[in-house]
């Protein structure tokens, strides 16, 4: 079983990145939070773990930190979700901010990520309230930033979770337009972006 990999970082988006250590290139999915972590790194260490999809087909998700890496496991302990939408959870709230809906049975909170029904959210509250350690608290304050070239990274990051492009656009335009996220922050352009489809 692989714990980590350290080496360089050949590319990145807020989705993805690609690792060289040793000759190899390893692809791994990201969320949001580790994206931020890293981005102006250029020699990173992510913690691994690998999801199968069907038996010949596993994805790889890499982390900044093990904290995260051990939410995700949980996360995917429940019953009916998977890697995607654990990744989306973790991009759509920080680690502490998911905990702290579970611990609180805030339904509510979870069932605003995208993908993620009231029976999903409450089977999450029911199966892991009181079981995530040191992970606690609650909700975050939404950050206000200003406009860039970020638009386009968040479009890329949007289309790599598995939206379609055109409603990705429309989800990011509503967020600037519509409800005032300015674009110098790509994670909480996209943040603010999954709450629209």
């Amino acid at each position: 079983m692989v714990s980590y990999i350290k080496g360089y970082l050949t590319s990145k988006n807020p989705a993805q990145v690609t690792i060289e250590s040793n000759g190899i290139g390893y692809s791994l999915l990201i969320s949001l939070n580790t994206y931020s972590k890293i981005v102006d790194q250029k020699e990173v260490q992510l913690f691994i773990e690998s999801v199968y999809v069907r038996d010949d087909n596993p994805r790889y998700y890499g982390f900044a930190d093990e904290e995260e890496r051990d939410l995700f496991r949980k996360i995917i302990s429940v019953s009916g979700v998977g890697g995607s939408s654990a990744i989306l959870m973790l991009s759509s709230l920080s680690a502490a901010d998911i905990a702290g809906a579970i611990n609180t049975a805030n339904v509510a909170l979870l069932k605003s990520i995208k993908g993620v029904g009231e029976k999903t959210a409450q089977r999450i509250v029911v199966d892991l309230k009181g079981k995530l350690g040191k992970h606690e608290g609650g909700i975050s304050q939404i950050l206000h930033s200003s406009y860039n070239k970020n638009k386009d990274e968040a479009l890329m990051a949007l289309v790599t979770l598995g939206f379609q492009k055109a409603a990705a656009e429309k989800a990011i335009e509503k967020a600037v337009k519509q409800q005032g996220v300015n674009t110098d922050n790509v994670e909480l352009l996209i943040k603010t972006a999954l709450k629209n489809f």
